[in-house]
């Protein structure tokens, strides 16, 4: 099997405005990738650009995709380990741009064994259950969205926060208040506190039974995380902090988190991925699969990743819920509430709606 050529995608995703610590996102930066080979099978893969978080935008993913699609021409796509060595020997990091290509690579293997990703990759179906994501507002704002989640179904809120250690307790207060004790609540910081606001901020919030915090400081603040935890009851989860298995080995051997959030944009996709929750399983600590701002496509691939990833516990895998106007995506993972399931077909079981991507700016290499 060889590649012969690869259709690039601008996917852009219309969304309601998002607002974490560190930015506002009004739509989604994603690309789409095909890999085509002389079987006539193909490969599709998704990736979304989180500028403020990665450090990538949609047209940087779009300008390396192109040399990564000149790269791999005329080669074996079923050499998985060797194609994804050749993108990192090209560029250094562009973890986001890579992780396309690394989804679009595993879907192509799996449909060429005619099963379901999670089974070539030697896993077993599961019972999955996301969280639900709170943007930052007025405390008020907050709760009401809160509110309205567990009205639908909701069992878990994962809260946005990173603001002033005041304002950010004032807005799980109002949450707990609107929605009582049994709603678990996680928070995700962004980065966006130093130490003595992360101090301040966790010991503020401890009474509101939060389960984990994400990312609380900057993660050139990773030095202090051992000292952190000591400082608060709520447990510490490395988001930004951690983007391959030796920043998770570094980590917990530093003592530095209780959890670990796995997302393929960096990562570089499922192959790293499956090495951090096994570097993290090793040291005894928990994976979280999360992401940026993906469509249901390459949310069918993280739950292939999740079914083949025993020590991935916790699932933040809502991110075409929170405020995509568009699903341009044709068959792959199905919601119901917020237990997720997917189609027993070879593959992710995902593929681009053609109708949209007539709409999208579009390159052939």
């Amino acid at each position: 099997m060889k590649i012969t050529h690869t259709e690039i995608y601008r996917f852009s995703i219309p969304m309601e405005p998002f607002v974490i610590a560190t930015g506002t996102m009004d739509y989604a930066q994603n690309m789409l990738v095909r890999i085509h080979t002389d079987t006539g099978i193909y490969g599709v893969g998704e990736c979304s650009a989180f500028p403020m978080i990665v450090g990538e935008t949609q047209d940087t993913c779009l300008a390396v995709a192109r040399d990564f699609a000149r790269l791999w021409k005329g080669k074996d796509p079923l050499a998985i380990d060797e194609r994804l060595a050749e993108l990192d020997t090209f560029i250094a990091r562009n973890a986001t741009a890579k992780s396309a290509f690394d989804i679009a690579l595993h879907d192509l293997a799996a449909k060429h064994a005619s099963v379901p990703l999670y089974k070539y990759l030697g896993g077993a179906v599961r019972d999955i259950v996301t969280d639900i994501t709170v943007g930052i507002g007025t405390p008020e704002e907050m709760a009401a969205k809160a509110l309205a989640y567990r009205e639908r179904g909701a069992t878990m809120v994962k809260v946005k926060l990173g603001k002033a250690p005041e304002s950010d307790v004032a807005r799980i207060k109002a949450i707990r208040d609107a929605v009582g004790s049994d709603l678990l609540i996680r928070i995700d910081a962004n980065q966006g506190w130093d130490y003595d606001a992360a101090v301040a901020a966790l010991r503020g919030l401890e009474p509101f039974g939060i389960q984990f915090c994400e990312q609380p400081m900057r993660s050139y603040n990773d030095h202090l995380l051992p000292q952190l935890r000591q400082e608060t009851t709520i447990p510490l989860m490395a988001d930004e902090s951690c983007y391959d298995h030796r920043d998770a080995a570094r980590l917990a051997s530093q003592g530095a988190c209780d959890s670990i959030n796995i997302k393929f944009s960096k990562s570089g996709g499922i192959a790293e991925a499956l090495r951090i929750q096994q570097t993290a399983a090793e040291y005894g600590i928990p994976c979280m699969i999360g992401g940026m701002l993906e469509t249901r496509l390459a949310l069918s691939a993280k739950a292939h990743f999740a079914y083949a990833a025993p020590n991935v516990q916790f699932f933040d895998l809502d991110t075409c819920m929170i405020g995509h106007r568009a699903d341009p995506v044709v068959g792959g993972v199905r919601y119901e509430g917020f237990h997720l399931s997917l189609p027993y077909t070879s593959g992710i079981g995902a593929d681009a709606d053609e109708a949209f991507l007539q709409t999208c700016e579009r390159w052939e290499v």
